[in-house]
């Protein structure tokens, strides 16, 4: 068996640990990262981006069906659009390919060693990786396990990814379905939901609390709620699943609502989002003899990301909620530089929620009944997309937009921002910065914003809340 030592080694290369190795290498130390499966990790390779690849695919094929239309659209016309799953899946699959290559040259590049294999620890610090080469066994001065997430499989409805689906199948299907049903109204089950409907598949979606998208307050998901509706897709909330029996004609889904009573539905697949769950199983956590946190689905951290373990790390989805690529990239860059000894430690303000549905929603910080919660004295102001010329140019306000501000009343400093709208994830990254920067309405009005643009908005926004907007009474 061959021994490979090195400063730092990390599990898992998705987006918080293909980061964390990139930054080690930058820093100069030896550093190893081990991968099961393709570089880009769940993100990538089976999650945001091909599922972003596909919203848009969807977008696309919705505008030319519109244009199609008797009288066309925005004084266009053009024969009726025509979908070839198959070519779809083959474009998503491509820019997939793309950006495995490109993680790869940058690990490359910065000097990390990529091992393809499956690491198992015998210890702490030590595990075996079985490659197409042989077993090669790693001792490693410092341990970053960024292992992330998976989908939770309903233990009476298994995956076989082809008529029951987790998000991984319903990103690689041949054909497209004429009917799904999707159970669980969350965010991976709406915009995969969206974009099925845009594409001509009919949606039905099955919710065990009283509405989709919960996480966010009743004013952010109302334009959704609408466009769902709009679009025919129906929602069964307060309804449970109960199982689903595969035969030729189809899969019949089957559930129960709040009254006991049973529904059953006859589709061509059913889709299960009901969330995801760490990967702290089959790697070794037992023989490094790490602590879980208090719920005991997580692998526990203090603000630098250290487990119980000295010299052990833990980020992304494996140490718990939120479960982002964004807060894992992050994480990541932070332990590196840890090793390093830079003095660092996880003290963001927030951290944005994006949803692409269809308007998309976007929240960073507090929300008025988190606020509300932490006994702040709060302003709100809210800008409607309607009122902005970009929004009209993108059509942008059909989907009843908005952009909020929420600012504490004694000193003005912004505790909050959500948008939703067409094209709003956009503005998210304007969203942290005035958040992380410790923003207060004043600065943001005294800020020029480039004229036509979306961030107009968020500048009426502040304005409104400041109690003097331009282009709103």
């Amino acid at each position: 068996m061959k021994t490979r030592s090195c400063q730092v080694l990390v599990v898992g290369a998705g987006p918080g640990g293909y980061v964390a190795a990139i930054r080690s290498a930058q820093l100069g130390l030896d550093t190893v990262i081990v991968e099961g499966d393709k570089a880009g990790g769940t993100c990538l390779i089976r999650g945001c981006i091909p599922s972003k690849a596909i919203i848009h695919a969807s977008e696309r094929f919705e505008n030319l069906a519109k244009h199609a239309e008797e009288g066309g659209h925005m004084g266009i016309s053009s024969a009726s659009p025509e979908l070839n799953m198959k070519e779809l899946i083959s474009w998503k699959d491509s820019i997939v390919q793309r950006l495995n290559q490109g993680v790869e040259g940058l690990l490359k590049a910065a000097g990390a060693e990529l091992i393809h294999g499956w690491a198992n620890f015998v210890d702490a610090k030590t595990c075996k990786v079985n490659t197409d080469e042989g077993v090669l066994r790693i001792e490693a001065e410092n341990v970053i396990l960024a292992t992330g997430s998976s989908p939770i499989e309903l233990p009476f409805m298994p995956f076989d990814e082809k008529r029951i689906c987790s998000s991984t199948g319903a990103l690689d299907l041949e054909d497209l379905p004429a009917k799904v049903a999707i159970v669980g109204g969350g965010y991976i089950g709406l915009e995969l939901g969206c974009a099925l409907t845009k594409l001509g598949t009919e949606v039905t979606v099955i919710e065990g609390l009283d509405s989709v998208l919960s996480i966010f307050d009743k004013e952010l998901r109302r334009p959704l709620e609408i466009w769902l509706k709009k679009q025919g897709v129906k929602i069964n909330t307060n309804c449970m699943a109960q199982g689903a029996d595969v035969s030729e004609e189809g899969v019949t889904m089957k559930w129960s609502d709040k009254q006991g009573e049973e529904h059953s539905l006859l589709v061509d697949s059913v889709l299960v989002t009901v969330g995801r769950k760490p990967n702290t199983q089959g790697w070794g956590l037992e023989e490094m003899g790490l602590r879980m946190n208090d719920s005991g689905r997580f692998i526990a951290i203090d603000k630098q990301c250290k487990t119980n373990m000295p010299g052990v790390y833990a980020i992304g989805d494996v140490t718990g909620d939120p479960m982002l690529a964004h807060r894992a990239s992050a994480q990541g860059e932070m332990v590196a530089e840890i090793i390093a000894g830079h003095v660092r430690v996880w003290d963001k303000v927030a951290i944005p929620a994006i949803v692409f549905t269809e308007p998309e929603i976007v929240s960073v910080g507090l929300t008025p009944d988190e606020a509300r919660d932490a006994n702040e004295n709060f302003i709100v102001g809210k800008f409607p997309l309607a009122a902005n010329g970009r929004a009209l140019t993108l059509e942008a306000e059909k989907t009843n937009g908005f952009v909020r501000v929420i600012a504490r009343e004694s000193d003005h400093v912004i505790l909050g921002i959500q948008a939703v709208g067409s094209h709003v994830a956009e503005l998210s990254g304007e969203f942290v910065l005035a958040l992380e920067m410790g923003a207060v309405l004043e600065d943001i009005a005294a800020t020029v914003h480039a004229h036509p643009t979306m961030t107009e908005s968020f500048h009426e926004s502040v304005l409104k809340t400041l109690g003097h907007a331009i282009h709103i009474s």
